[in-house]
């Protein structure tokens, strides 16, 4: 399976995500019209922002999957980022309007109704959610997709938020208090906040060309050193991330009375080298003569 059509069979998990977010929203919504807690009402709108963050990783999985042409040479890959900074947003959005009902419910209480059966379905709706986010981080993971982690992750949140309320409106059924029920809202909102803005954090540090984590660059340093241990050098060693795509651009240095076809010969060797160490790395390598000062001429960190 070649690596653009592996990319484009991981819409199939948002299109899952899409339908979950809508099953789950219908629970949710009944079990807020059962009880009138507004409590369960944020977790139910939350559920809505899961749903719009799923069509949203839906298009940036398409997106990213279309190969380079002449206008994205490099390809699409950095749609995902896209993606996940449109689902932090939209968290961001659904904790303010949370924060908004819970204040509203917290100078106007009411009674709470039909309490057991509420939270039976709301549990219902949690389980699916689980189960979901579970395959999505997985799958996130494995195929290095920050779209479907940041899906998955979120629903997990979503997970824990509902735990959360459901035990507060527990508490509010037994002891009777009702401001709880609010305050139990706005924690959710805080949490959900967090959420949003490392989601937001992460995708910008992508969108802004970040260098690769430290175990690829260790995994780079070490069929570099390996070379270097023939006599070789190399410089100018820079990398960053695009979506799953890695990339290194390099100076290889070598003896300068070389022929040209056998400096090919060990670039195309090392290049094979660092491809095994890292999953879809793209190298560039410029080839220099290692006796030549002017081959040690390196960029430099302001």
């Amino acid at each position: 399976m070649t690596t653009r059509n592996r990319r484009r069979d991981l819409s199939a998990f948002a299109v899952l995500s899409i339908v979950t977010a809508i099953v789950v929203i219908g629970l949710k919504l009944v079990a807020w019209r059962i009880t009138g807690s507004v409590g369960l009402l944020s977790d139910a709108l939350e559920s809505v922002v899961n749903l719009v963050a799923a069509v949203g990783a839906f298009v940036a999985l398409r997106v990213a999957a279309k190969p380079p042409d002449r206008g994205h040479n490099f390809g699409h890959t950095k749609a995902e980022y896209f993606s996940a900074v449109f689902e932090g947003v939209m968290i961001v959005v659904a904790a303010v309007t949370i924060i908004v009902a819970a204040v509203d419910r917290l100078f106007h209480p009411r009674d709470l109704e039909e309490v057991g059966v509420g939270l039976a379905i709301s549990l219902v709706a949690t389980g699916l959610n689980a189960a979901v986010g579970w395959v999505l981080i997985r799958a996130g993971r494995r195929h290095r997709s920050l779209t479907l982690e940041a899906d998955g992750k979120h629903l997990m949140t979503d997970v824990w938020t509902t735990v959360g309320v459901v035990v507060g409106v527990l508490l509010v059924a037994v002891t009777g208090w009702l401001p709880l029920d609010a305050l139990i809202a706005i924690a959710v909102a805080v949490n959900i906040l967090v959420v949003g803005g490392q989601l937001i954090r992460r995708s910008g540090a992508g969108l802004m060309d970040s260098a690769l984590p430290d175990d690829e660059r260790t995994a780079i340093d070490g069929v570099l050193a390996a070379h270097r241990a023939e006599g070789i050098d190399f410089h100018d060693i820079r990398t960053r991330e695009a979506g799953h795509e890695r990339f290194v651009q390099l100076h290889m240095l070598v003896p300068g009375e070389w022929s040209v076809q056998r400096a090919h010969d060990l670039t195309e060797q090392v290049e094979t080298e660092l491809r095994a160490a890292v999953d879809d790395l793209n190298v560039t390598m410029h080839v220099e003569p290692i006796n030549d000062p002017r081959a040690y001429e390196d960029w430099r960190l302001d």
